[in-house]
């Protein structure tokens, strides 16, 4: 069956219709963008057609490129990709001109899009190239250019005409961070042209009234919007651009680097010239190994984990009412989402003060977004009349799944396990949601262990898009389907992993943190330590991150893992101990207390390293290479990675990835801990981690897995890849 097909009306209007078959969402593959240019130059030889209609045969318009053609290109090299993508440069050119004289513009016929939902990526380049592009009325719509955010930039002719409709700062936020709007939010920006209840009917009325077609870059004495790059007001506004984008990405976004460029460059050209720039920055980051490593685990591996890739057989287990044990911010933030995913939720806590707190808590997340326009006052309600917060355990006798999320003490969820499962149906599971404490510790307290799991929120819960699920020893499979499901319902998405200290975000973080505290503890420049950390694309520094979660809370991991442990805790450990100590000692507990290893004002904002930390460690006077700051924080995180698949606490290294991107923000441009070791190579990575422990001390140990894979020339996806099992 044909992806494109034409039907030609009598009325003199051509409608081409984008129908894959056997897909809920339209991709355009190598044989739909051959259909669609033989469709069009039927068309436009043809002197019965008047007008050219483009639309869908399904509910959304499309949601972009077949990955499978940009792998094709990639097979090609260089010249494959730059070839493959003006091949549609020319396609939609074609659309573009719609067979007007080149010189004087004459002739043609309109050609409008006429979408009836979501439009992404090249989704939405394609109706940019009409002449005029009409959208359904449907609010749950969503038009936007999201590539940046895998790692890529739009690269059919998106980049290039939207800053000419819009101007560079117009176009910025769509561009440069992705940014999906509502139709009728698109068309108040600029973007598309009209928001019509039938936009076949509203298009087909267009192409008949003779409208002019000629692009506003395709006529003599164009400008663009807001300026070109030496223009007065242009040159003002490239600075702040370029200015912009390296304060959000410190330099270690290829992606964006590569778009900013395609943008100068192109500004300064005829439009033709800027998409042949366009391709060539395109093909340069498509070859770039970041842009493949983002796509793999930002999209491919992401979408497969949120659709079950892990997930045991076991009946459907849909969550139709959930307790929540403990109305804190973490139980509170639970409970939000629950209640938007449509669960009914019982918010327990041992005082109804409490408990009331908790709910107030998710009104006052909505009355927020009321204010921002994200929100309505009768959608707030509905969700919050899905609360019930209570004192009363019997609430509980019809729940399908219980989240306690109580004081991080074993002796206190131990007790509202056993209370929970006196009232709860016997088959009823149980979740302890907790960032240290272990699952299978945890389950002693429970009648049925079998249908007791980790469920490790990240806060704020609202936000963070990452859920940790964690097995114990006797946790069985309905409890991880149950677990599965009820993340799926929440619109997150989860990892699995085994139980161990730590688990396997925390057990990577806790690292990070402490191999930038020990930095400072040596005499490295603290600044030195964080901004290395910015410029090889994390989030946060090391020492901000610290005074983000408390100095108070690491102090307390510290000493409850040398309880733990014992004569087993790390002696390296003593240098991050002593410091930690010494700043809680003095009241700097972070940024609740406006004071830690940073210094704040009175409004918590931060200001700059804290003055007396000198005191307390008095900085080298000879400083490392920025290089061996990066190594020794990358290689603390991506190290304990391969440990937890050693050990089998990870199970498959697409969660290792996502999880680490999305869990605490792990450099997003390496696809994660195992996609950067598999840029680096095997190879070069256990000689660097011979070097730094040599250097550094048994931390940095290469791990027997990496020696081995080293030694046989392998890499993490060659071995481990599609959710192969760790061997």
């Amino acid at each position: 069956m044909a992806e494109f097909t034409m039907e030609k009306g009598a009325d003199g209007v051509a409608i081409i219709t984008w129908d894959l078959p056997g897909k809920s969402m339209n991709v355009l593959t190598t044989t739909g963008a051959e259909e669609l240019d033989a469709a069009i130059t039927d068309a436009l030889a043809d002197d019965a057609v008047k007008g050219i209609v483009i639309t869908s045969g399904k509910d959304a318009f499309a949601g972009g490129m077949d990955l499978n053609v940009l792998a094709g290109m990639k097979e090609e090299g260089a010249q494959g990709v730059f070839d493959g993508v003006m091949q549609l440069h020319h396609m939609l050119r074609k659309i573009e001109r719609a067979g007007m004289e080149p010189k004087t513009n004459k002739g043609g016929k309109p050609i409008a899009a006429a979408l009836p939902g979501t439009a992404m990526g090249i989704g939405l380049e394609l109706p940019l190239a009409c002449h005029r592009i009409f959208v359904a009325d449907n609010p749950k719509a969503k038009l936007g250019l999201p590539e940046i955010m895998v790692g890529i930039f739009p690269g059919s002719g998106g980049t290039t005409r939207l800053v000419r409709k819009l101007g560079v700062m117009g176009a910025s936020q769509y561009l440069l961070q992705g940014k999906s709007v509502d139709p009728k939010k698109a068309k108040s920006a600029g973007i598309i042209d009209e928001v019509v209840e039938d936009p076949v009917a509203a298009a087909k009325e267009w192409v008949l009234s003779e409208p002019k077609i000629v692009k506003p870059w395709d006529e003599k004495g164009y400008k663009m919007p807001g300026g070109a790059p030496y223009h007065p007001a242009g040159f003002q506004t490239f600075v702040g651009a370029n200015a912009m984008v390296n304060s959000q990405t410190w330099g270690a976004f290829p992606a964006a680097k590569a778009l900013l460029s395609a943008v100068y460059e192109g500004a300064m050209v005829p439009f033709d010239t800027a998409l042949k720039i366009e391709a060539r920055w395109f093909t340069s980051v498509i070859l770039n190994p970041s842009s493949g490593a983002m796509i793999r685990s930002l999209f491919l591996n992401k979408e497969a984990l949120e659709k079950g890739a892990n997930r045991p057989e076991a009946p459907d287990q849909t969550v139709k009412k959930v307790g929540v044990m403990g109305a804190g911010m973490m139980g509170a933030g639970i409970a939000l989402v629950s209640a938007q995913a449509g669960i009914e939720v019982v918010l327990i806590d041992q005082k109804q003060e409490a408990a009331d707190k908790g709910k107030a808590y998710v009104e006052s997340y909505f009355e927020k977004g009321i204010k921002r326009g994200k929100s309505t006052p009768e959608k707030a309600e509905a969700i919050l009349a899905k609360i019930n917060a209570t004192t009363d355990y019997d609430q509980l006798k019809d729940a399908d799944l219980i989240i306690e999320a109580v004081f991080e003490d074993m002796g206190v969820k131990a007790e509202v396990t056993k209370n929970v499962e006196a009232v709860v149906p016997e088959d009823c599971i149980f979740a302890t949601n907790t960032s240290t404490l272990p699952i299978t510790d945890l389950a002693k307290a429970s009648k049925r262990p079998e249908q007791f799991i980790g469920i490790h929120f990240f806060s704020p819960v609202e936000k963070m898009a990452l859920v940790e699920i964690i097995k114990g020893r006797e946790t069985g499979n309905r409890a991880v389907a149950k677990a599965l499901d009820y993340v799926r319902q929440i619109r997150k998405t989860p990892i699995v992993v085994n139980d161990a200290r730590f688990f396997y975000a925390n057990r990577c973080i806790i690292p990070y943190l402490n191999e930038g505290a020990r930095m400072v503890a040596e005499g490295v420049e603290p600044v030195l330590v964080d901004n290395a950390a910015r410029l090889l694309g994390m989030p946060v520094g090391p020492l901000q991150l610290i005074d983000e979660t408390s100095i108070d809370l690491g102090v307390k991991i510290a000493k409850a893992t040398k309880e733990a442990l014992g004569d087993k805790y790390p002696a390296d450990n003593k240098p991050v101990d002593d410091l930690m100590f010494a700043l809680y000692d003095q009241g700097r507990l972070g940024r609740k207390s406006n004071a830690g290893f940073y210094s704040y004002d009175e409004k918590g904002k931060r200001e700059g390293i804290w003055e007396g930390l000198d005191a307390l460690t008095p900085t080298l006077d000879e400083q490392p290479d920025v290089t061996e700051v990066q190594h020794r924080l990358m290689f603390a995180q991506v190290l304990e990675a391969v440990r937890a698949l050693e050990e089998g606490v990870l199970e498959d290294i697409r969660e290792g990835d996502v999880g680490a991107i999305l869990g605490w923000g792990f450099a997003p441009w390496s696809g994660g801990p195992f996609s950067w070791l598999d840029i680096l190579g095997a190879e070069y990575a256990a000689e660097r981690c011979d070097q730094l422990a040599q250097k550094f001390g048994p931390r940095f140990s290469c791990p027997d897995l990496l020696r081995e894979m080293a030694a046989k020339g392998q890499s993490f996806y060659g071995r481990f890849g599609e959710g192969k099992q760790a061997a």
